[in-house]
């Protein structure tokens, strides 16, 4: 009888930010992580990798086979222009890697018993009056939502009768090394921030701790399936949120950035606006609802333990 608590774990697309938050995460409670990237780098530990295009049915497909769980988490980053080019690569590197797990889990002869996608809270449209859960959000429009939608139909309309299937509806997350706190954290330490656009818009956010705790409780409990909003219960305003990162670096001040002049900012570091203006007031109205408990359920707390590493 092995002492690890699971015996192998899939992450998909798993060399980015949040698949590293995840094999870290799993190291010591799983016999082992496979993961599946483009680019294989040497193992190590009891961490594997191994090849896959994100698009077609190869020797990856068969490690699938009595996995405990497949984290799907690719896809390129949003953080970037919406070129036409742009555009299409974002649907691509999201909608191929899910139909793809989708026909190789429904191969198996022993099919994994949990499957998560990664998904975004950016369903949901921008809402400055009221708070968006799964059972009341009201989705928003435009290129964002419209990916988000797809990614969701392509991955709930897959057929995988004998594997559970959840839907992570993530919010901005805050962790030591990637994501978008080290940037923020960059313009605090230049003195450059202060509230974006009119700071009203809300921030929900999740500790990347957090993260992949809920990761592992919707492994332990065989009842969740379907969509989950992943954000703390606390969320907070764009101005708290600045105001909350320049506290815990000493910093007194930032400059606001009014939203034309982010316009012009974005536009030259090659991003969109809309990431930093647009509201996201999501609630995780399932987690807690199912008995899910937070460890950092405030940002301040949250923001002080990723402050405090400085890594």
């Amino acid at each position: 009888m092995s002492n690890h608590m699971y015996q192998k774990i899939i992450l998909a697309g798993g060399t980015g930010y949040l698949g590293t938050v995840l094999a870290h995460y799993f190291r010591f409670t799983c016999k082992e992580i496979m993961i599946l990237t483009r680019k294989p780098r040497a193992d190590y530990s009891n961490v594997r990798y191994m090849f896959w295009d994100g698009r077609t049915q190869g020797p990856w497909a068969s490690e699938l086979e009595g996995a405990d769980l497949v984290v799907n988490l690719s896809g390129k980053e949003v953080d970037c222009r919406y070129t036409p080019e742009a555009q299409a690569e974002i649907f691509r590197s999201r909608l191929e890697p899910t139909h793809a797990i989708g026909t190789a889990i429904n191969a198996c002869t022993a099919p994994p018993n949990l499957w998560i996608n990664l998904a975004s809270s950016t369903i949901y449209r921008h809402a400055e009056d009221r708070p968006q859960t799964e059972s009341d959000g009201e989705y928003g429009a435009g290129f964002s939502v419209d990916v988000c939608k797809a990614w969701e139909q392509a991955f709930f309309e897959t057929e995988t009768p004998g594997t559970r299937k959840a839907a992570l509806r993530t919010s901005f997350v805050l962790g030591r090394k990637d994501g978008a706190f080290p940037k923020l954290r960059a313009l605090v330490l230049t003195g450059l921030g202060g509230h974006q656009g009119s700071g009203r818009q809300m921030v929900s956010w999740i500790h990347e701790q957090d993260f992949a705790r809920i990761v592992e409780w919707l492994l332990q409990h065989p009842e969740q399936e379907g969509a989950f909003n992943v954000a703390a219960p606390v969320p907070v305003n764009n101005a708290e949120l600045m105001r909350t990162i320049r506290r815990a670096f000493n910093i007194p001040f930032g400059i606001p950035t009014p939203a034309w002049l982010l316009a012009i900012g974005a536009r030259i570091i090659g991003t969109e606006p809309e990431l930093v203006l647009k509201s996201r007031w999501v609630l995780p109205e399932r987690l807690q609802a199912g008995g899910f408990r937070f460890y950092f359920e405030r940002l301040e707390p949250a923001v002080n333990d990723i402050a405090g590493t400085r890594l």
